[in-house]
Parts: C-alpha cells; structure tokens; sequence
C-alpha cells in the first residue's frame, strides 16, 4: 500500500549542490496521491470550527484551495512581496541565502476567525513563521498549521511548536 511519501520524488543537488529537493509535484499529479495528501490534511480538523484556510505561497495554495473547498470556508493567499493588488501587512523573514517578504491583504482575515495554515513543506520554519505573524496581526486564531514533509534537521516544527502552534505533518525527510 503506497504512503503519500511514496508519490514524491527527491531531486538531488537542486537548486543548489548538496541539496535533496523533495518534489511534490510527482504527488499533485498523481490523482490517487492527492486524494491521499488532502484526506490526509483534513482528517486532524474533523469537527472543528475553521473560518478559513491560509495558503503560503505557491505550493501551499494547491493544497490549501483543495481543503478549503472541502471544508467549504474560504481560502486566504499569503503572498511574497508586490504580488497582491489590495492594501497589504508586510512581515520580512530570513531564508537560508538571505531574507524575504510575506504580504497578506489588510482585510483578508477578521479577528477572531479560526484559521489553518498549509504549505508543501516545512524547513527552518522561516515562512510558515511570516505567515504566522501576518495573521496574528490580523487577530487570527491559529488552529493549526499543515505540511506534506517536514525535514526535522532544519528545526521548523520545534520553531513553531515554541510559538504556541500546532504542527502537523504527513511524512518526513532526513537531511535538507
């Protein structure tokens, strides 16, 4: 019986020498595989209240628009920096060759709405850590964040376990 890690391929030395790109587009492309990947998703949120489903930018958007529409809520996108038309909240983050900026439209979230975070995969937690804090602005209630792979190595779960969040994952990785 296939697992959803079983649909991703690894990539070696992509983008950069030394690196084992996990790609997650072998899984998307695969119907059983996605089915798999979402159910998968949306099993932990069974029963709870959930306003709206928060995509990073761009693979979490793939996802988090295919459990949205499974929960029936809406689906917000967090952006990177100049790509969303409407009045936005800004929040810089680091990466591992430098920095970079996360937007979310001003009016996106309300306070108080119950939301559930979805990206592709979790690293250093940098981005997932932006988005966190652009809802917190915003008075979001963080029910959870989701992620297809995590890579322990790098320490984003243990960055945002200690912010108070949730994590959940599907599958992990070693290395980077």
């Amino acid at each position: 019986m296939k697992t959803v890690r079983d649909y991703i391929r690894t990539i070696p030395d992509f983008p950069h020498e030394g690196i084992m790109f996990r790609d997650v587009t072998t899984l998307f492309a695969d119907p059983r595989g996605f089915r798999m990947a979402i159910d998968q998703m949306l099993h932990p949120y069974a029963g709870l209240r959930i306003d709206k489903v928060v995509g990073l930018e761009a693979r979490g958007f793939i996802m988090g628009g295919a459990i949205a529409h499974q929960l029936s809520v809406g689906f917000v996108p967090i952006r990177k920096k100049g790509k969303l038309p409407g009045k936005t909240l800004s929040q810089d983050y680091k990466l591992e060759y430098g920095e970079a900026t996360m937007e979310i439209h001003d009016d996106a979230v309300k306070p108080g709405e119950k939301v559930l975070v979805v990206d592709d995969l979790l690293a250093t937690g940098g981005t997932a850590e932006a988005g966190i804090k652009l809802l917190q602005r915003l008075g979001a209630e963080i029910v959870s964040t989701s992620f297809i792979i995590d890579l322990p190595a790098l320490g984003g779960r243990k960055k945002l376990e200690s912010m108070g969040v949730d994590v959940q994952i599907l599958c992990e990785f070693d290395g980077h």
